[in-house]
């Protein structure tokens, strides 16, 4: 039985390289950009003696950018196997822009197995009471303050400035991040002149003016940097984070839906230990020009010159068990305590921690 590869990639994609943001089978390893790829589902044969084997297999979901970076080796490893075989862990890989269409596909049984933003995950684990589960963490901080000038060297002169932020950053990570760095500093955020736009606009502001200040993550911050040489990385978020001894920055991580979970536990593990593996090839630095083919191959970054730049960049991580489970939940303290409607209104339970309930 052949694996589809469904893309539903973002308009900003074709429009410009801050996107981050094709169908292709098993036999081939081909990418489409079409945008009919994301209709395209894997239909087990009845006359096909191997769909037993594989009509189990979960559909992986990931976003485009660093949250699906890790994924790519697994894929394409996935795509060269034949039914069956050791490499043959995935049904379906989509890959998507927006946490709203991961969270979805989770609650409509669209999708089993997902790498997504942190918030989100527990925000949604709230909405389906115990609906999901977190497997691991597979990203760490990938945000950056970059400016067009030289003005910025704290969190703290950024206060009365204007910045620009990607609009669908809105109410994620991102924006909860910048304002309890904000506030640590002595700085209201209301005392930033935040402005929402699209990448493309961003890309435009900064590009076409002698100054500008935005917050990207990796790869757009990437792709950026590479587009204009007049840009600096003036701070990174990760590092502010880390000097206000608040542990490690989780933002992407890997869920499961609990009732796939309880139906098929050894497809999971199988899954997960793929997964491992995968991270562990994509983190490599040794590997970096294939991982940045693969990363562009699917369509995960823009392009394989911004996958090369950006992977050593995408903090990549894979904690699992009571050290994913101590990461989050500092984590999860910190956002409870300055936005509690980010995580649905309160901490997480035993039950959201896989293999620690």
């Amino acid at each position: 039985m052949k694996k589809a590869l469904s893309l539903l990639l973002c308009a900003a994609l074709s429009l410009s390289v801050l996107a981050g943001c094709g169908g292709g089978d098993r036999s081939s390893g081909s990418a489409s950009s079409s945008p009919d790829a994301s209709s395209s589902q894997s239909t087990p044969d009845p006359g096909d003696s191997s769909s037993a084997e594989t009509a189990q297999l979960p559909n992986l979901m990931v976003l485009s950018g660093p949250t699906g970076v890790g994924a790519a080796k697994l894929i394409a490893d996935d795509q060269s196997a034949a039914d069956g075989e050791e490499g043959d862990v995935i049904n379906q890989v989509t890959v998507v822009a927006d946490n709203s269409e991961v969270s979805t596909a989770l609650v409509n049984g669209d999708t089993d197995i997902a790498a997504m933003a942190t918030n989100a995950a527990a925000n949604l684990f709230a909405k389906t009471d115990g609906g999901i589960q977190v497997l691991a963490v597979n990203t760490l901080g990938v945000l950056y303050i970059l400016e067009k000038g030289d003005t910025v060297h704290s969190m703290a002169d950024l206060a009365g400035k204007t910045l620009y932020a990607p609009s669908n950053t809105r109410g994620a990570n991102p924006e909860h991040i910048l304002n309890y760095l904000l506030e640590r500093n002595g700085v209201d955020p209301a005392d930033v002149d935040i402005q929402w736009l699209t990448p493309q606009e961003i890309t435009v502001q900064m590009t076409a003016s002698a100054a500008g200040i935005c917050m990207l993550p990796v790869p757009a911050a990437t792709a950026l940097l590479l587009q204009d040489s007049g840009v600096r990385q003036a701070l990174s978020l990760s590092e502010e984070w880390d000097s206000l001894g608040a542990g490690p920055l989780p933002m992407g991580c890997l869920v499961v839906r609990t009732a796939y979970l309880e139906e098929h536990p050894q497809e999971v593990e199988r899954f997960l230990t793929a997964y491992g593996q995968s991270i562990q090839f994509m983190f490599d630095p040794d590997n970096l020009d294939q991982a940045a083919q693969l990363v562009a191959q699917f369509q995960i970054t823009p392009s394989e010159q911004v996958a090369a730049a950006a992977i050593p960049q995408c903090n990549l991580t894979f904690l699992t068990g009571q050290e994913m489970r101590d990461v989050l939940e500092s984590y999860y303290a910190v956002l409870f305590q300055a936005a509690p409607d980010s995580i649905g209104g309160g901490l997480p339970y035993d039950a959201f921690y896989y293999g620690l309930s």
